[in-house]
């Protein structure tokens, strides 16, 4: 399979550059929908069962991680047909650990129902920004993103990509770059939806604006329908063209929206858009996306927890914090070190304090009993403020009594 790639002489000219880029020819995106197959019924449209046909495409050929997982692909493919609604351009993130997990066949499912398909293959950086467009843009899919990130190097090499995409996220973020013999200033459009697809984890600022949906194999007792194109792929676009006229109709309504959500900050922009058609597509659909927003934002964060040294430090803190007010740095090390799975052994003292600066908290003379000597370490009270800001919340639930006699957590 091709690979896409990125580093083509004329993106390399244009980053040894940024003032002069030669001109990239655009990349084609695919014709608007064609006329439905299959006439819609007399009478109102019913969002609620066209969004319950797809969910039932995509189950016919995968094995979704979660009924969670199916209902975000659903609203996400939908809010493609509605672009010019939106505040902020939502990215689909789909990742896995290993070949076969799915990835490619769920975004060849997107292919076929998303609006106004740009698939991102072999193109360079400066061809994708002068194809995007402006008002109704189209939805670009990245298939083997990990052959673009998935290295330091590659990552590196990528580095004008990654910054489109996360420019392309919230509206009013043009790239500008000087064109024509006159080198005259010219704004690009970068807001467009994009999905993703590749092994391993994507760069965090991508996933940060999106929704991340973590693949995996099927079990050898799990079947599903095989995807073939020319056979299946007419009725998807039958069904692409029925969702689009659906929300086409409610354009106006849309881009009024603000639904009630159950993040906020960022998660909140980056689900409003789906939320919003589950609220206009009614019955369940209100109830299961809220869940879904709810769900994979949790396990993003706890991902992130997990995969990030200093989150994964601060939470581990907290772990050693839970039943004591303050600690010497030489007993800090000692509780991470004895934690399960720490990644601590070789943490110093130094290190310790380096990592803590970053969050506003600096060691001091503590005293760990009233009567105990005062030697450097750390008082709760001043970690606090960094525990509510980068952690989720402390469940109850997840605290375990670990085998040295303490409380453990992970959050």
């Amino acid at each position: 399979m091709t690979h896409p790639n990125f580093d083509q002489a004329a993106d390399e000219a244009e980053l040894a550059d940024p003032a002069s880029p030669p001109e990239s020819p655009p990349v084609p995106a695919q014709p608007a929908p064609e006329p439905a197959t299959v006439a819609d019924p007399p009478g109102p449209v019913d969002g609620a069962a066209l969004l319950g046909e797809l969910h039932a495409a995509i189950r016919r050929y995968l094995v979704m991680p979660s009924g969670e997982a199916t209902d975000a692909v659903v609203l996400w493919i939908a809010a493609t047909h509605v672009q010019p609604a939106w505040e902020h351009a939502t990215r689909l993130a789909i990742t896995g650990p290993a070949k076969r997990c799915g990835k490619s066949r769920l975004l060849e499912i997107a292919k076929a129902t998303s609006n106004n398909v740009l698939p991102a293959v072999n193109a360079s950086t400066a061809a994708l920004y002068r194809s995007i467009g402006s008002e109704d843009p189209p939805t670009v899919l990245f298939d083997e993103a990990d052959a673009v990130f998935g290295t330091k190097r590659q990552a590196e090499a990528a580095e004008d990509l990654r910054a489109l995409l996360n420019a392309g996220h919230s509206r009013g973020w043009p790239i500008l770059r000087c064109v024509g013999p006159n080198q005259d200033v010219k704004e690009f459009a970068s807001f467009a939806m994009a999905a993703l697809a590749g092994i391993g984890d994507l760069p965090d600022t991508i996933t940060d604006r999106a929704v991340n949906i973590r693949m995996r194999r099927r079990a050898p007792h799990e079947r599903v329908q095989p995807f073939r194109t020319v056979r299946d792929t007419p009725a998807l676009h039958a069904l692409r063209d029925r969702l689009h006229r659906w929300l086409r109709a409610h354009l106006t309504n849309l881009r009024a929206a603000e639904p009630d959500m159950p993040v906020d900050d960022r998660a909140a922009d980056t689900w409003e858009s789906l939320i919003a058609v589950a609220d206009l597509a009614g019955a369940d659909w209100p109830e299961r996306a809220r869940l879904a927003c709810k769900t994979l934002t949790q396990a993003a964060t706890d991902r992130e927890t997990d995969t990030s040294p200093s989150l994964r430090l601060l939470a581990d803190l907290r772990t050693i914090f839970t039943d004591v007010p303050k600690l010497h740095t030489v007993t800090i090390l000692d509780r991470l070190r004895r934690l399960p799975d720490a990644p601590w052994a070789e943490l110093t003292a130094h290190e310790l304090g380096k990592q803590l600066r970053d969050y506003s908290v600096r060691s001091k003379s503590v005293r760990e009993t009233g009567t105990g000597p005062a030697l450097k370490g750390y008082d709760r009270a001043d970690l606090t403020d960094a525990f509510t800001r980068y952690l989720p919340p402390m469940s109850p639930m997840c605290r375990t009594q670990n085998q040295k006699g303490h409380t453990t957590h992970r959050p």
